[in-house]
């Protein structure tokens, strides 16, 4: 009796690990994270791109300082990173408080991480700009030709509540070289305190996206002070996204119309909203 119980014990935890070992392949199928595979975009040299995180490390009710950890959702980093990088950009990072980016640990666990996320976690240049990441306030945008908005669970803490990042978006719009702007899931709240000179918000009228009040209800996670979907609505923006049997495999990536931003829906969009930036700018 105890040899079968063991032997069932057994066959179950084989089973059980081959289930864990073939979960990224079944989630990458069904819509998590896809596989890039659109023309990649490759720029004449002296291109800039500036890539801007969360300082925010924990996911509680506003005003609580104790609950999980979080910050930058990884991919939302690495993959825009990599996509400028690897077209001839030279690519800064930047966050709202400056010094070390806090990364959401989920998002680098073996069932979700992504292959820019496994470089970046061996590549000490990346390792070494999150660690020590520019402050936004010494930052001038003016000199960039992307500028990226990174998301994540922490984004929703800082990004739309800071008036300099409003005020550096507003400025590098009227830039000479006018870069474009783009950004993913949470990321796009850097954008709704941005004004032009008629003192109107910058974003109000234009076609814009970002994670979806249904994937924030989905994942239960609604303690967050400011979702997407709703505060680019309030601020005029002609909001619209796909949708999924659950929206986590849902993905969609939508440029206003004078293609000066690109904003991608959720952690899936990174490649395609990079990638739409890089094709911009090279037409220009």
């Amino acid at each position: 009796m105890q040899r079968k119980i063991i032997k069932s014990a057994l066959i179950l935890l084989a089973v059980f690990a081959i289930f864990i070992s073939i979960l990224p392949s079944l989630l990458s199928g069904a819509g998590l994270h896809p596989e890039y595979k659109g023309e990649k975009i490759t720029l004449k040299k002296g291109k800039k791109a500036l890539i801007i995180t969360t300082s925010h490390s924990v996911l509680a009710a506003p005003g609580e300082q104790e609950g999980n950890a979080t910050g930058v959702f990884a991919s939302e980093m690495t993959h825009p990173y990599y996509n400028f990088l690897d077209a001839g950009m030279s690519v800064d990072v930047a966050s709202i408080k400056g010094g070390e980016i806090p990364v959401e640990p989920q998002s680098l666990s073996f069932i979700i991480r992504t292959a820019d996320d496994e470089r970046f976690m061996s590549d000490e240049v990346l390792l070494n700009k999150v660690q020590n990441s520019l402050l936004i306030d010494d930052v001038d945008f003016t000199k960039y030709d992307a500028i990226f908005l990174a998301g994540g669970w922490g984004a929703a803490y800082d990004l739309g509540q800071s008036k300099v990042l409003a005020e550096k978006i507003s400025q590098a719009f009227y830039a000479p070289n006018s870069p474009v702007m783009g950004s993913v899931c949470h990321g796009a709240l850097g954008f709704i305190q941005a004004k032009d000179n008629q003192g109107k918000l910058l974003i109000a009228g234009r076609k814009m996206t970002g994670v979806t009040d249904k994937q924030i209800k989905e994942l239960d996670i609604e303690v967050t002070p400011l979702h997407p979907e709703t505060e680019l609505r309030k601020a005029g923006v002609i909001y619209s996204s796909e949708t999924a049997f659950l929206d986590i495999f849902a993905t969609s990536v939508v440029v206003d119309n004078e293609k000066r931003f690109v904003t991608g829906q959720n952690q899936n969009s990174g490649h395609d909203t990079a990638q739409a930036m890089l094709a911009i700018i090279a037409n220009k």
